[in-house]
């Protein structure tokens, strides 16, 4: 008999002459706890499953920005970016979904698995889990905030001027209404309906907002300079387009847990099914970012808003009807975003604090995340401001580069291979990114909040 490792606590017995038999080593208490856990408790989605998670992951508040980095960058410098990025962030998203299963017989479920499988056990956390938390908690902030201004734009657009104005603050609570219920559903996979249809208004939202703005056609004397008109202002605008475009591409942060929940054996293993769902994923990224970005910036020039929605205001109906895609799409992106987190509350609660598993410590871990999200966002609603101070403080390195250096920490290729030379581009790349755009990005937060109310 061979003995191959399967799973954490799982060991395969391979017999010469018959099919493997399966043990597990772990506890009954040990199995009741990774059968619980968000992340660990469903092994059955389809290839198509990857493709909407993608989708609903990745193409979120960003696309909307996208115009507006284009008028920080401008024609040349933002179609490179653009399209530089979608390559970059391809080539990372499949070294991850080849990584899931680098060790044979064993999955890496989370980010913070892998690392530590990268890095070791205490260095791994350090690296991954402050980052990772950064990103998801940050996007779900973001989102509350775009949700809720979403619900406002619909309101106000349908009302028309002739209907009582609402802060804004009530309509982020009105948006995370729907959360303290859904954040409920106990995994990835008992929210695939909700990513469908969330992946299905992305596309449509996009495609309203370049299609409505194609209808527009371009406004009269139109100026493609860029939006600065100092030398430092110029500087910092481009930093913060640059953190603008990689808030875009965010969804390496979910991508193993998403592939996770495929089931895996050696004849099938997991990365065949992911990478399909990735491959339609980015199609649709694609036939997202690029009309929405080009055309956007072509109608409007540097006086585009930082949500092309905005600027948009004809036809009505239809303005309304992208706002409200909006909302139903970040609904589902916030739980795509939020499951992860789930899973390190939970882990931590259960595993470390030995609190027992079960629904009143799910409702109240979740509903205190799900409270501080909408608090964070309701005190800062320019928190949309923060994209590109995120998009490069913490998006670069876990979508752009982590997963290079994880590549070279694990596989080690040739110095000057093929392989070793892109990775290292990528590095060089990504983290030039980390480093300019929060500094863009910061001085755009530190000159909104001169004129900035709390709870407005």
């Amino acid at each position: 008999m061979n003995s191959v490792e399967m799973q954490p606590g799982y060991i395969i017995l391979e017999k010469a002459d018959g099919p493997a038999n399966n043990l597990d080593d772990r506890t009954k208490e040990q199995k009741k706890i990774d059968d619980w856990l968000p992340v660990t408790s469903s092994r059955n989605a389809k290839w198509w499953y990857s493709a909407f998670h993608n989708v609903t992951a990745m193409v979120g508040a960003g696309v909307l920005s996208l115009p507006y980095a284009m008028s920080e960058l401008g024609w040349g410098a933002g179609i490179a970016v653009l399209v530089i990025s979608w390559v970059i962030t391809l080539y990372t998203l499949w070294q991850m979904v080849e990584m899931h299963e680098c060790v044979p017989g064993k999955r890496f479920d989370r980010y913070h698995e892998l690392g530590q499988h990268a890095f070791g056990e205490k260095l791994g956390l350090w690296i991954v889990v402050p980052q990772q938390l950064v990103v998801e908690v940050g996007v779900n902030i973001v989102y509350m905030v775009t949700g809720g201004k979403s619900l406002k734009k619909f309101h106000d657009v349908i009302c028309d001027g002739k209907c009582k104005s609402i802060k804004t603050t009530y309509f982020i609570m009105i948006f995370s209404s729907v959360h303290f219920v859904l954040s409920q559903l106990p995994n990835l996979n008992s929210i695939s309906g909700i990513s469908l249809a969330a992946a299905v208004m992305s596309l449509s939202y996009s495609t309203i907002a370049w299609g409505a703005a194609v209808d527009k056609g371009r406004v009269a004397d139109v100026d493609y300079s860029v939006r600065a008109t100092t030398t430092p202002g110029k500087v910092f605008d481009f930093f913060a387009g640059l953190g603008d475009v990689a808030f875009a591409y965010a969804g390496h942060n979910v991508v193993l847990e998403i592939q996770a929940t495929i089931p895996s054996t050696p004849d099938k293993p997991s990365k065949k099914p992911m990478w399909k769902g990735v491959i339609v994923a980015y199609i649709v990224v694609a036939v997202c970012y690029f009309p929405v970005a080009i055309i956007g910036y072509w109608a409007f020039g540097r006086i585009v808003d930082d949500n092309i929605l905005i600027t948009l205001t004809k036809p009505k109906w239809l303005i309304a009807m992208a706002n409200m895609m909006v909302v139903i799409h970040v609904i589902g992106s916030y739980q795509i975003y939020a499951m992860p987190v789930f899973d390190m509350i939970e882990t931590v609660l259960v595993k470390k604090l030995r609190f027992p598993p079960g629904l009143m410590l799910r409702l109240i871990a979740r509903s205190t995340y799900v409270a501080f999200t909408m608090f964070i966002g309701i005190t800062f609603p320019f928190f949309g401001g923060l994209l590109g101070f995120f998009g490069g403080f913490a998006f670069a390195p876990t979508t752009y580069f982590l997963p290079c250096i994880m590549w070279l920490a694990i596989y080690k290729p040739r110095r000057f291979s093929l392989s070793w030379c892109i990775n290292w581009v990528c590095i060089i790349l990504g983290v030039c990114l980390m480093v300019l755009a929060p500094i863009g990005a910061l001085r755009q937060i530190i000159l909104k909040t001169s004129t900035y109310e709390f709870y407005s």
